[in-house]
């Protein structure tokens, strides 16, 4: 097939329009179509009056070659097949590899080794995603949180109960290869051509239970429940693991681990800095939610196009430097969403964004986060980022009423430097619930400034941002993971056979990225077996 880019299609323009708007850029009839499919679809809103989408189309044409060499340069090139995960038909006898954590890092890793038959063995703290999703629910309704099971802790990991978003910055071949999977496991069709792909919080579980079927199917075994808690090592190499489940402590021989334990298993970090692992501090962020009326967003956005049926609900990504020089950005925005409780410690509160699949809720929300910088720890030990976390989530807990209610500020008040008292126009949609509060009493001085001058800086690019009455809900703290665990060329730690993957070891940030390096990882593994050519 060739791709034909940067097709501009009016919002009104629907069926074959695609097809015909990119036949007649390279001057062929349709008579010459053997299939055709969109490979890229995204929203040009930049000029308000002139809304429209622009599409990249995949067509299969008789004598291809031909149009192929006299389109103008840029404009067609030579679609490029999608490469699976690998399979490797052979028989292995060696000892079976261990993954610790189950979200899109550990998921992707124990894929690939399964279909290379290494039968891997997955240790989940958490619990399987149809039972996690039972106990988030009762957490949002009673404020009773279970610290093992939970928005961060479980299979899918905290992608699960998010957007499901499946962008990244990252240019890597096995995105594709992620994608294509997802959708082969029951994502939509759609997350293979839009820009800026998501899956939903609706739709997300179903496509984690299916590849988890698979990695059985092939002979893997996922244990819920089983909490890695020590390794033991044996002149520098990996000999075992120790885990525990509800029978107790239990331990699996292995040469090979992969730590994909997610950005908030602060206990396991200091089991691992205890047993000798190498790692650093690494700088993350801080901030709070935000939600506006979706309405605002996608007027903002949109402009008189707002209510055109094509469009779905408007997104946003912004950023600034403040005159302190930090940086200051949205993260993993959620049209029509809610603010979900995060928390995963006792006595704590933190929050994230979630949406479904349809995006149809009243609010949109995003994380409007500040830089903090690894000189702000206060404390060189490498783990001294989760001593930070785990103060401004403890202040949030007591500004909230020490009942895993949230505290609130309103955009204009926290402008006006004054507390809240009551909330305006805009509902916070955070359960169990919020209390009106003054984020000094939360946040830094440098973060809680911060948000002010982002609030005003990030108005001046979508106006309505600074809205009185949006609601800022505190703390978003997990973003990113504070501490990265070292590893080498090979993805192996200074420890032989311990390979670091995704948030938890510091080299992913959101779905796509971990998913993407849990493939690495596993491909590594394979490599060093010498069962994959490097």
């Amino acid at each position: 097939m060739i791709r034909i880019a940067n097709i501009k299609v009016p919002l009104d323009e629907n069926g074959e329009a695609p097809l015909q708007l990119a036949l007649k850029k390279i001057k062929a009839d349709k008579s010459q179509v053997k299939s055709w499919r969109i490979s890229k679809k995204s929203v040009d809103a930049r000029d308000k009056g002139d809304v429209h989408f622009v599409m990249s189309v995949d067509v299969s044409l008789k004598n291809e070659d031909a149009y192929l060499h006299a389109a103008k340069p840029g404009t067609v090139t030579k679609v490029q097949p999608v490469a699976p995960i690998a399979v490797i038909h052979q028989e292995y006898k060696g000892l079976r590899p261990v993954v610790a954590g189950f979200g899109p890092g550990g998921l992707f890793a124990a894929l690939t080794l399964a279909r290379a038959g290494l039968r891997p063995i997955v240790l989940e703290r958490g619990e399987r995603v149809d039972k996690r999703a039972k106990t988030t629910a009762h957490f949002s309704e009673t404020g009773e949180l279970n610290p093992e099971s939970n928005i961060q802790f479980g299979e899918g990991g905290a992608g699960s109960f998010s957007d499901g978003k499946l962008t990244t910055g990252i240019n890597d071949k096995r995105c594709q290869t992620v994608l294509k999977e997802l959708y082969d496991h029951g994502a939509p069709e759609e997350i293979l051509y839009l820009a800026r792909p998501h899956i939903g919080t609706d739709k997300l579980p179903q496509v984690v239970a299916a590849i988890r079927d698979e990695i059985l199917a092939l002979g893997g075994d996922v244990r819920f429940s089983a909490k890695l808690t020590g390794i033991r090592v044996k002149a520098g190499q990996m000999e075992a693991v120790e885990y525990t489940d509800e029978a107790g402590k239990n331990e699996i021989a292995t040469d090979a681990l992969i730590i994909a334990i997610g950005h908030s298993a602060a206990d396991t970090q200091q089991m691992l800095f205890q047993a000798g692992v190498n790692m650093i501090q690494k700088p993350f962020s801080v901030g709070a939610r935000i939600e506006h009326p979706q309405s605002l967003i996608n007027k903002s956005q949109y402009g008189k196009f707002a209510r055109h049926p094509a469009l779905g609900a408007a997104e946003y990504h912004l950023s600034a430097k403040l005159p302190d020089g930090r940086g200051a950005y949205t993260f993993c925005m959620c049209p029509g969403g809610t603010v979900v409780p995060a928390a995963s410690r006792i006595g704590g509160v933190c929050v994230n964004g979630m949406s479904r699949f349809a995006r149809d809720g009243e609010n949109a929300n995003a994380a409007l986060l500040i830089d903090v910088r690894t000189e702000d720890f206060g404390d060189d030990h490498p783990l001294a980022g989760y001593a930070l976390q785990r103060a401004w989530e403890e202040r949030a807990f007591r500004a909230g009423g020490e009942n895993y209610h949230a505290p609130v500020q309103l955009a204009g008040d926290l402008l006006a430097g004054r507390a809240t008292r009551k909330l305006g126009s805009v509902q916070p949609t955070y359960r169990p619930g919020v209390s009106c509060a003054d984020f000094r009493d939360v946040l830094p001085p440098f973060v809680y400034q911060g948000l002010q001058g982002a609030i005003q800086a990030f108005d001046r690019q979508l106006k309505g941002f600074a809205l009185p009455d949006a609601v800022l809900t505190a703390v978003e703290s997990r973003s990113s993971c504070p501490v990265r665990l070292l590893r080498d060329s090979r993805c192996e730690s200074n420890i032989s056979g311990l390979y670091p993957c995704g948030e938890g070891a510091g080299y992913a940030g959101g779905i796509m990225s971990a998913a993407v390096d849990g493939i690495r990882v596993a491909e590594s593994i394979l490599v060093n077996k010498g069962l994959l050519e490097e």
